[in-house]
């Protein structure tokens, strides 16, 4: 078996696969603590429909499709919460509302381009071991700047997080934080769409951060708990995927949800105790 895992990491498509997706995992995990705690946390399957839409337009037209998927996907970010401040439209309503159109346009598209190719399929269902040099660039170097923001603005993100209006009377942008936080769940999710597809990224950011809360229970326990199980689920999911010939992305997210039964048994026990 050890020989396997080192034969896996022989291959230069391994390497590339391993580096960008433990990135985006933990971008996705770290992000997801806050997403969660206030109820947003279907946001990743909302904005990665909208990804798929903008794949199927850059498909049809021969764009590159990452170029085309951030901006757009940044922008549905920003619409998303303007339009769950509306009171008529909240949380997940106003997710449903464009995750459905996004993709019901982007199946609209495909259908009148010609039909859906494969690397519109691999965007869907994930295909992280068919990502180009340059998509790796481009993903670590996002990645690493949505971490470098995260970091610094940490305290005031977590402030918003839990108590906006007290957030507000100290001083802090409220909205100007919680757009910080969509755009930088908006470009992890397109990013994250290359390894794990529009249909399964989601879990990405629910898994870690929901798993983290069964056991530990301040917001910085949960964050850094949340970055580790998603680092380590990846990893697992990925050589498992590797190891017995199954899709990437189907088996990271078998593994994160192992390790949220695993993790809802250690709280259950200490619970008891």
């Amino acid at each position: 078996m050890f020989n396997a895992i080192f034969d896996m990491l022989s291959y230069p498509f391994m390497q590339r696969a391993l580096a960008v997706g433990i990135l985006v995992s933990l971008c996705a995990a770290l992000l997801g603590v806050s997403l969660v705690l206030r109820r947003y946390s279907m946001i990743g399957d909302g904005l990665s429909h909208v990804g798929f839409g903008a794949l199927a337009i850059a498909a049809v037209a021969n764009l590159a499709p990452l170029k085309v998927a951030i901006p757009v996907v940044v922008i549905a970010a920003f619409f998303l919460l303007r339009l769950s401040e509306d009171s008529r439209l909240k949380g997940d309503s106003a997710i449903a509302v464009i995750s459905t159109s996004a993709l019901a346009f982007g199946v609209l598209i495909l259908s009148v381009g010609g039909g859906v190719n494969t690397d519109v399929y691999n965007y869907m269902f994930g295909s992280i071991y068919a990502m180009s040099e340059d998509d790796v660039v481009l993903s670590l170097s996002l990645s690493f700047i949505v971490l470098v923001l995260f970091i610094l603005f940490y305290n005031r993100i977590f402030s918003v997080t839990f108590d906006e209006t007290f957030a507000r009377a100290g001083g802090i942008r409220v909205n100007a934080y919680t757009m910080l936080t969509a755009v930088l769940t908006a470009i992890t999710i397109v990013l994250g769409m290359r390894m794990m597809g529009a249909m399964l990224i989601s879990a990405l950011i629910i898994f870690p951060a929901l798993t983290a809360m069964r056991v530990f229970k301040t917001f910085r326990a949960v964050t850094i708990a949340a970055a580790l199980i998603a680092i380590v689920s990846f990893a697992v999911g990925i050589t498992l995927s590797y190891l017995f010939d199954a899709p990437g992305g189907a088996t990271v997210v078998l593994v994160n949800l192992g390790a949220m039964l695993l993790f809802s048994c250690i709280g259950a026990i200490g619970k008891r105790k």
